[in-house]
């Protein structure tokens, strides 16, 4: 075992001699280790490595150096470690050619600890600093870090931020109105400064993001997708090595709506027409499987579509090439499949023998997926129903690399890198090109192909797969007559049977404002009236389906429950077939929530979707509750919606709905035993749309507005 550490002075062999027993033992102390010499890779200055030469740092303002410095002597039988401090020597070349030194000796501390000096303020700016460091145990002092394979850490000070930016761009000029939305453009950056390693730049609603320059002093080149049109700007500030950064610069430009597609058919031509007028680009000859006057999709700008029947003569082409392969592009349209058990094509382009891309649908092991083939990648996603329509898209970024589908304007399959090429070949609609000819032939309904030269941004996919919700009915049950409720723009009216009965103020009610001794009677729901049902045969009806339920759909109704003390569930909406609902809105007292119950099947002892939102009952006080059902079949949704807002408690996934046939029923549903459920309380504003209404479309209905979604 080591003897413990003389005090006397350093480098001294002390004898320790121990008077006693006979044979007593004779200790004597071995000589002090001196410190370590500190390694460059302890070494900091600020924050920076140690460099030296063309290594060395710049630094935005004076660092303080850090070293972690260690003594020779190894911990002592308590754990303990030796003392040290650190002695730290600056020095530069001054302006008159002398060298300029500066010393501090820090505090004591223990082995293994950081010690750090913070550099005096009048050092020189633009010189080059050197600094070293060793260790002091208080009785030897270890070699400086410069000595033997060490070197002395350099770095030089700069005191001047760099001067700002300009910005140049062909493609966005500045101040200029420019067609651009979805279409990249290069925004060139430089300083006038020598010393600028980045800048940091962001564009209106951007995040803030960093580029390097193309050399010290250089440029650098930023590329930016406007997805919106309108006034944008570019904000941007120059980085100097030293990390200090310029005032910014503001370059201003303005994004026009994205250019017109390069080809566009909206396919409504007239029934017997032989070729597709184009909106923009070449007619398209059409083959006698094509038949104009289809059908549409409602709540779209169709108004008809061309049918295909899925023969060799189905199909539509300009007999010419429309796209540019090899840069970006978008292909898409609006597609009711007749089938989903094969392939088939919505659009493509010929290269020699084989199709340049391919967007459409495929039915890998009898399952079918949307799909866009391109470059050597497919992207699938969604799920085609027979008789069902979608809005199908196609993108090719040229800038990313990226082939993109969405469907029904959401993107599905994620991103796959491509290979671009160029394809001179005919595009087709309706067929794709293989080695023994045009074959995946569509059967079904296609309208509004477009082909864009550009990336389609969000708000425009949106837009272009937008299915505005058709109102059918509004009941605002202001007034019965001969027991019926009419529907306010003369469509199919309510009938009012049984318990039901319209409550509205009586005109000679008493006024508190005139006679202080009126007790008011309450308002109704909303405006002049509403229908108070009686828990025991009221009910309200329409003499047909308010919506096809087997398509997306919408319905809403305002509704107050009349007791506090329910002790049974209790149905506000429904509409059904002959055994079952295909869907009904109740309120089940025992766990106080409002449920949406859908149903499988029109067949006894049909499966059922449940989801609700938990809510207090009424007892005939307050203005109720606004509950909407919203189907979307594009979406495979189903929610339910209360005071204008849904939740994951309130929604699920539903594949698919079954059409009833049976009219919308209003205060009762189908039970075992025929009608029951009945609600006692009051219900107003009743609406039925086609289509699936959004969040923001719902605030407006429970108020009674007149507002209609198309």
């Amino acid at each position: 075992m080591r003897a413990r550490r003389s005090g006397f002075g350093a480098g001294c062999l002390v004898v320790a001699t121990v008077l006693g027993l006979p044979g007593a033992a004779v200790a004597a102390e071995e000589p002090n280790l001196p410190p370590l010499q500190p390694v460059v890779a302890d070494l900091l200055t600020g924050f920076k490595a140690c460099e030296a030469g063309g290594s060395r740092p710049f630094v935005g303002q004076i660092p303080r150096v850090q070293a972690t410095l260690y003594d020779g002597e190894p911990p002592n039988e308590t754990g303990g470690t030796t003392p040290v401090s650190g002695e730290f020597e600056a020095w530069w070349e001054g302006a008159d050619g002398a060298e300029q030194r500066r010393t501090y000796t820090t505090y004591t501390s223990y082995s293994g600890h950081r010690f750090d000096w913070q550099l005096p303020a009048d050092l020189p700016a633009d010189t080059v600093i050197s600094w070293r460091v060793r260790v002091n145990d208080g009785q030897v002092v270890s070699p400086w870090s410069d000595e033997g394979a060490g070197t002395a850490c350099e770095f030089v000070y700069d005191d001047e931020n760099p001067q700002p930016p300009t910005v140049q761009s062909d493609e966005y000029p500045e101040e200029v109105w420019t067609d651009g939305q979805g279409v990249y453009g290069t925004f060139t950056v430089d300083s006038p400064s020598d010393d600028v390693v980045e800048y940091g730049y962001s564009f209106l609603g951007g995040p803030l993001e960093t580029v390097k320059a193309d050399g010290l002093g250089g440029k650098a080149s930023i590329r930016h997708l406007p997805l919106t049109n309108g006034s944008d700007r570019l904000t941007v500030y120059s980085v100097d090595r030293s990390g200090r950064r310029s005032a910014s610069e503001t370059y201003y430009f303005y994004v026009a709506r994205g250019r017109a597609p390069v080809a566009q058919w909206k396919l409504a031509d007239a029934q017997g027409s032989k070729q597709a007028a184009a909106e923009t680009g070449p007619v398209a000859r059409a083959g006698v499987g094509v038949t104009f006057g289809a059908p549409a999709l409602e709540g779209t700008d169709l108004t008809t579509t061309a049918a295909l029947d899925g023969t060799g003569h189905g199909f539509l082409t300009p007999d010419v090439s429309v796209v540019d392969t090899t840069k970006t592009f978008a292909v898409s349209g609006w597609v009711r499949p007749g089938r989903t058990d094969r392939a088939m094509t919505l659009a493509s382009q010929d290269a020699g023998q084989a199709p340049g891309f391919t967007l459409g649908l495929r039915a890998p092991g009898g399952s079918p997926v949307w799909s866009f083939d391109f470059g050597g990648a497919r992207v699938t996603g969604g799920a085609p129903e027979t008789g069902e329509w979608a809005h199908v898209l196609g993108l090719y970024d040229a800038e990313t690399g990226l082939a993109q589908l969405y469907v029904n304007g959401k993107p599905v399959g994620g991103g796959q890198q491509a290979e671009a090429s160029a394809t001179t070949g005919n595009f087709q609609i309706g067929r794709v090109r293989g080695k023994e000819g045009y074959r995946d032939r569509w059967q079904g309904e296609i309208g509004n192909v477009r082909v864009h030269d550009r990336v389609v941004v969000p708000e425009e996919l949106e837009r272009l797969s937008l299915r505005n919700p058709v109102e059918r009915g509004h009941w605002a049950l202001e007034a019965v007559d001969a027991d019926s409720s009419p529907e306010l723009h003369g469509g199919q009216a309510l009938t009012v049977g049984g318990g039901a009965s319209l409550y509205r103020l009586p005109s000679d009610a008493c006024d508190p404002g005139v006679d202080p001794e009126c007790i008011p009677l309450p308002a109704p729901l909303v405006g002049d009236g509403h229908l108070d049902l009686d828990g025991e045969t009221g009910y309200a009806a329409t003499q047909a389906p308010a919506v096809d339920t087997g398509d997306s759909f919408s319905v809403g109704v305002r509704v107050r429950l009349a007791d506090r003390d329910a002790d049974r569930p209790m149905t506000v909406l429904s509409q059904g077939g002959e055994h079952q609902d295909a869907f009904k809105v109740r309120y089940l007292p025992a766990t106080h929530e409002w449920q949406l119950v859908v149903t499988d099947a029109d067949a006894p002892g049909a499966g059922e979707t449940v989801v609700s939102h938990r809510a207090a009952q009424d007892g005939g006080v307050g203005d109720g509750r606004f509950l909407t059902v919203v189907y979307d079949d594009a979406a495979d949704r189903i929610a339910l919606y209360m005071d204008g807002h849904s939740n994951d408690e309130a929604s699920a996934t539903l594949a698919k709905t079954w059409k009833s046939e049976g009219p919308l029923q209003v205060g009762r549903a189908k039970t075992a035993d025929g009608w029951g459920e009945y609600l006692h309380g009051s219900v107003d504003e009743v609406r039925a749309y086609s289509g699936a209404l959004t969040e923001g479309q719902i605030a407006f209905l429970g108020a009674g507005s007149d507002f209609t979604p198309q």
